[in-house]
């Protein structure tokens, strides 16, 4: 028999309808996680599906439960304020990097190109009067700390570019954020196979264009069912231009094939955060409920003369009920005139009543809220951890049993993490607003290392070619590493410069500065000095690289003098 597909044995099983599927007859493979007639995996049969028929009908409800943990838990805020502090930090900087042999020019164009290009676009960028936000209220680090805050929340985050013909600006570039709910497809356009989840593709599956909605589906005094024909509803934006710039910014990781949208990260542990959240608040409940009474009155009397008193049984107006009532009043009452009128002791000025007889005070403890803090929600804590892409020591602020080394490995793990968030989210969106910028600047002569005469050679045919990348090539300096021991990271910086293994640019880089800056710096600082008289005293007792002492380091001559 000709080999059939799983897909093939599937229909098959579906229309014989036998109690053994024709698949099971013909054989299974060797994979135990398949296995049908294990009793514990049995009625496991996830429905194999696509990308998007997996994700879209379900991205509306873990988009909103997400957000409601974002603004909910202390926890899940904090790790998207660590994803922010992590990758972004709290400047945002350019390192323009063109590949100058491939355009044709020399390194000192190089160099030229990179100080001219550096200073103009961080004036615009990260100018007081936000001119690259449309809507005047980020500068470019905060665009892109908003960005990648968006992420951690719905995995996408999107934009569009606007030109605001304003006369106060310079530069018509401006970037509006657009919440990715409003990324969605029309009502009359449900049936269309080319739009997915609000983007409309080529057959080859390259977006052309996005259809956003006007204004948020559920937005402030904007209910559904408000008055307007649904395609005022919605507005076809074309993704780029015809001669190649961008005008739809989506950016998102994506995990599958044929896969349209995203959804964030924590969708998989969603359901644990919220339980682990509900396990908080009940625990601190129960402490709160274990607290409420400070102190009981306790009588000594026997329970039989008790109910004897309370006219248990007795029935009529004697009953249970009644004679309770009465005996709580009266027994109360006494209680009070005794104390009262009695003398009372005082320690460290605590009044301490000299109690009715037959009755003792107890003391409650106000009850420790068991769990918190403890292995159980801890672990529960590094589910969450895990589901944020953070160490569990970052997220939880908890230390207690970290030592360098931990600490270490923790860090490395979550910098992988954020190095990787940050090149697919936050470069990617740094990049697309300095090809915008340069563009413009370059076509309206305002570089005079690249003038617009040159403008010619990044197109072809009339849209942007490869030497406009390389023109456009560069990197991002965001957050500092950070450092746990600063003087054994830095001895290994020293002696990775020292041996090759790395450059001042990278090292540098780690501690979130530019290297040709720092040089400058550097140079001025030097010149200062001398015009004042000023020496900087150096120690050279000890090995700034290794750390030891120099009369104990052995330069080949058994730690002897060498005229010895």
């Amino acid at each position: 028999m000709e080999d059939l597909t799983t897909h093939e044995l599937r229909e098959i099983d579906s229309l014989v309808g036998s109690p053994l599927p024709v698949s099971a007859a013909l054989g299974r493979g060797g994979y135990d996680g398949a296995a049908r007639m294990d009793k514990q995996i049995a009625g496991w049969r996830p429905a194999l599906q696509s990308a998007d028929l997996d994700m879209l009908p379900d991205k509306d409800t873990l988009d909103a439960r997400a957000r409601d943990l974002g603004r909910n838990d202390g926890y899940v805020q904090g790790g998207a304020q660590l994803h922010k502090d992590s990758i972004v930090g709290a400047f945002y900087m350019l390192n323009a990097k063109p590949s100058w042999a491939v355009l044709g020019k020399d390194e000192e164009w190089a160099e030229a190109f990179q100080e001219e290009v550096e200073q103009k676009f961080t004036l615009w960028a990260e100018s007081p009067q936000n001119w690259v936000d449309a809507s005047r209220q980020n500068d470019f680090t905060g665009l892109i700390r908003l960005a990648v805050g968006v992420t951690v929340f719905g995995g996408e985050v999107l934009a569009t570019v606007e030109w605001p013909k304003q006369q106060a600006r310079e530069f018509n570039t401006a970037i509006q954020m657009i919440d990715p709910d409003r990324l969605s497809t029309p009502t009359t356009m449900q049936f269309d196979s080319r739009i997915r989840g609000g983007i409309k593709k080529d057959p080859y599956g390259a977006p052309i264009s996005a259809f956003i909605r006007t204004r948020h589906p559920a937005d402030y005094h904007f209910p559904y069912g408000s008055a307007g024909s649904m395609e005022q509803w919605w507005k076809e934006v074309p993704w780029r231009k015809p001669w190649g710039r961008a005008q739809v910014l989506y950016f998102r990781e994506q995990k599958r094939v044929d896969q349209t949208r995203a959804v964030a990260d924590m969708a998989a542990g969603l359901r644990e955060i919220a339980i682990t959240r509900k396990f908080r608040d009940v625990t601190l409940q129960k402490a709160v409920l274990a607290a409420t009474y400070a102190a009981t009155i306790e009588s000594e009397l026997p329970a039989q003369a008790v109910y004897e008193q309370l006219g248990a049984g007795g029935g009529g107006q004697g009953s249970f009920g009644s004679g309770a009532v009465d005996y709580a009043s009266h027994f109360l009452e006494a209680v009070n005139e005794y104390v009262g009128a009695s003398k009372n002791m005082l320690i460290d000025g605590v009044k301490i009543p000299h109690l009715f007889p037959g009755t003792k005070l107890n003391f409650q403890n106000a009850g420790a809220p068991q769990g918190v803090g403890q292995d159980f929600e801890q672990s529960l804590l590094r589910y969450v951890a895990v589901s944020l892409g953070v160490s569990y020591e970052e997220l939880s602020k908890d230390y207690t049993k970290t030592n360098y080394s931990s600490a270490r490995a923790a860090m490395a793990n979550t910098w992988k993490f954020m190095q990787s968030r940050k090149r697919i989210i936050a470069d990617a969106m740094a990049n697309s607003i300095y090809r915008l910028w340069l563009e413009e600047a370059i076509n309206k002569d305002m570089l005079t290392t690249f003038p617009a005469s040159e403008a010619d050679k990044l197109y072809t045919n009339g849209y942007q070619n490869l030497m406009f990348d390389a023109l456009a090539e560069a990197d991002w300096i965001g957050a500092a590493r950070g450092q746990i021991d600063e003087l054994k990271e830095t001895q290994a910086a020293v002696l990775r410069i020292k041996y090759g293994l790395s450059t001042h640019e990278d090292e540098l880089a780690r501690l979130g500065k530019d290297w040709r800056k720092t040089y400058a710096q550097l140079e001025r600082e030097k010149k200062e000095r001398e015009l004042r008289n000023i020496e900087l005293q150096e120690d050279n007792s000890v090995n700034a690289a290794s750390g030891t002492p120099r009369e104990q380091e052995d330069d080949g001559t058994g730690g002897r003098d060498a005229d010895e």
